[in-house]
Protein backbone atom coordinates (compact mmCIF):
# COMPACT_ATOMS: atom_id res chain seq x y z
CA UNK A 1 0.00 0.00 0.00
CA UNK A 2 1.47 3.46 -0.81
CA UNK A 3 1.01 5.62 2.22
CA UNK A 4 2.35 8.60 0.86
CA UNK A 5 -0.74 11.47 0.43
CA UNK A 6 -0.53 14.46 -1.94
CA UNK A 7 -3.35 17.86 -1.25
CA UNK A 8 -2.84 20.80 -3.44
CA UNK A 9 -0.07 21.64 -1.32
CA UNK A 10 1.52 19.33 0.83
CA UNK A 11 2.64 15.83 0.92
CA UNK A 12 1.69 14.06 3.74
CA UNK A 13 4.61 11.37 3.93
CA UNK A 14 6.75 8.18 5.70
CA UNK A 15 9.08 9.87 7.91
CA UNK A 16 12.99 10.68 6.96
CA UNK A 17 15.95 11.06 8.70
CA UNK A 18 16.29 14.56 7.89
CA UNK A 19 12.97 15.16 9.38
CA UNK A 20 14.73 14.21 13.03
CA UNK A 21 16.26 18.38 13.70
CA UNK A 22 13.48 20.17 12.48
CA UNK A 23 10.83 17.98 14.40
CA UNK A 24 12.73 18.06 17.49
CA UNK A 25 12.75 21.86 17.09
CA UNK A 26 9.29 22.09 16.87
CA UNK A 27 8.89 19.84 19.94
CA UNK A 28 10.85 21.93 22.44
CA UNK A 29 8.96 25.01 21.15
CA UNK A 30 7.34 25.75 24.37
CA UNK A 31 3.94 27.45 22.42
CA UNK A 32 3.33 24.85 20.25
CA UNK A 33 3.98 22.58 23.06
CA UNK A 34 1.47 24.56 25.08
CA UNK A 35 -1.40 21.92 25.73
CA UNK A 36 0.91 18.81 26.47
CA UNK A 37 2.54 18.00 29.91
CA UNK A 38 5.99 19.54 29.05
CA UNK A 39 8.12 20.13 25.32
CA UNK A 40 10.13 17.09 24.43
CA UNK A 41 13.93 16.41 24.65
CA UNK A 42 15.70 15.36 21.04
CA UNK A 43 15.68 12.49 22.33
CA UNK A 44 11.65 12.10 22.91
CA UNK A 45 11.45 13.93 19.74
CA UNK A 46 13.30 11.21 17.71
CA UNK A 47 11.33 8.68 19.69
CA UNK A 48 8.48 10.21 18.24
CA UNK A 49 9.29 9.97 14.89
CA UNK A 50 10.18 6.30 15.19
CA UNK A 51 7.11 5.03 16.61
CA UNK A 52 4.59 7.53 14.18
CA UNK A 53 6.68 6.07 11.18
CA UNK A 54 6.49 2.28 12.26
CA UNK A 55 2.38 2.67 12.87
CA UNK A 56 2.29 2.57 9.19
CA UNK A 57 3.90 -1.13 9.52
CA UNK A 58 1.81 -2.37 12.69
CA UNK A 59 -1.21 -0.44 11.74
CA UNK A 60 -1.95 0.37 8.41
CA UNK A 61 -2.14 4.08 9.09
CA UNK A 62 0.00 6.37 11.14
CA UNK A 63 1.39 9.67 11.74
CA UNK A 64 2.72 11.37 8.37
CA UNK A 65 5.72 13.66 7.93
CA UNK A 66 4.30 16.75 6.41
CA UNK A 67 5.86 18.71 3.97
CA UNK A 68 5.34 21.93 2.16
CA UNK A 69 4.78 20.90 -1.53
CA UNK A 70 6.46 24.67 -2.28
CA UNK A 71 9.47 24.77 -0.64
CA UNK A 72 9.91 21.19 0.31
CA UNK A 73 9.90 22.49 4.06
CA UNK A 74 9.09 19.74 7.18
CA UNK A 75 6.37 21.59 8.78
CA UNK A 76 5.17 19.23 11.71
CA UNK A 77 2.53 15.70 11.16
CA UNK A 78 -0.63 15.01 11.18
CA UNK A 79 -2.20 11.24 10.60
CA UNK A 80 -4.11 8.66 11.91
CA UNK A 81 -3.45 7.05 15.49
CA UNK A 82 -4.93 4.44 18.04
CA UNK A 83 -5.79 6.64 20.96
CA UNK A 84 -4.20 6.02 24.01
CA UNK A 85 -5.45 3.87 27.00
CA UNK A 86 -7.41 5.68 29.49
CA UNK A 87 -8.84 8.60 27.44
CA UNK A 88 -12.57 8.51 26.32
CA UNK A 89 -12.22 6.85 22.73
CA UNK A 90 -9.65 4.05 24.13
CA UNK A 91 -8.74 1.85 21.59
CA UNK A 92 -10.17 3.72 18.62
CA UNK A 93 -8.68 6.05 15.71
CA UNK A 94 -7.73 9.30 16.17
CA UNK A 95 -6.69 11.95 13.80
CA UNK A 96 -3.72 14.56 14.72
CA UNK A 97 -1.34 16.75 14.18
CA UNK A 98 1.12 19.00 15.34
CA UNK A 99 2.83 22.04 13.45
CA UNK A 100 5.34 24.16 13.97
CA UNK A 101 4.59 27.62 14.84
CA UNK A 102 5.85 29.07 11.37
CA UNK A 103 3.16 26.75 9.25
CA UNK A 104 0.17 28.31 11.58
CA UNK A 105 -2.75 30.15 10.36
CA UNK A 106 -1.77 29.09 6.85
CA UNK A 107 -4.18 26.14 6.76
CA UNK A 108 -1.96 23.32 6.40
CA UNK A 109 -3.44 21.86 9.69
CA UNK A 110 -7.18 21.48 8.28
CA UNK A 111 -5.86 20.64 4.84
CA UNK A 112 -4.05 17.59 5.81
CA UNK A 113 -6.08 16.74 8.58
CA UNK A 114 -9.09 16.03 5.49
CA UNK A 115 -7.13 14.05 3.57
CA UNK A 116 -6.05 12.13 6.19
CA UNK A 117 -9.61 11.22 7.19
CA UNK A 118 -10.58 10.52 3.32
CA UNK A 119 -7.34 8.35 3.60
CA UNK A 120 -9.12 6.56 7.03
CA UNK A 121 -12.52 6.58 5.98
CA UNK A 122 -11.86 5.79 1.86
CA UNK A 123 -8.58 3.71 1.65
CA UNK A 124 -8.94 2.17 5.19
CA UNK A 125 -12.75 1.63 5.44
CA UNK A 126 -13.31 3.48 8.82
CA UNK A 127 -15.90 3.89 10.35
CA UNK A 128 -15.57 6.76 13.00
CA UNK A 129 -12.31 8.71 13.66
CA UNK A 130 -11.89 10.64 16.95
CA UNK A 131 -10.13 13.93 17.84
CA UNK A 132 -8.89 14.93 21.08
CA UNK A 133 -7.49 18.34 22.75
CA UNK A 134 -7.58 20.49 25.73
CA UNK A 135 -10.81 22.72 25.96
CA UNK A 136 -9.03 25.77 26.05
CA UNK A 137 -7.11 25.04 22.79
CA UNK A 138 -9.15 27.06 20.28
CA UNK A 139 -6.70 26.38 17.49
CA UNK A 140 -6.91 22.73 17.22
CA UNK A 141 -10.79 22.41 18.13
CA UNK A 142 -10.90 24.75 14.98
CA UNK A 143 -9.57 22.73 13.15
CA UNK A 144 -11.85 19.95 14.27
Amino acid sequence: MDFEVRTERLILRRWRDTDREPFAQLNADAEVMRYFPAPLSHEQSDALAARADVMFDVHGYGLWALERLDTGEFIGFTGLAPMLEGVSGSGEVEVGWRLAQSAWGHGFATEAATAALRFGFETLGLAEVNSITAVVNIRSRSVM
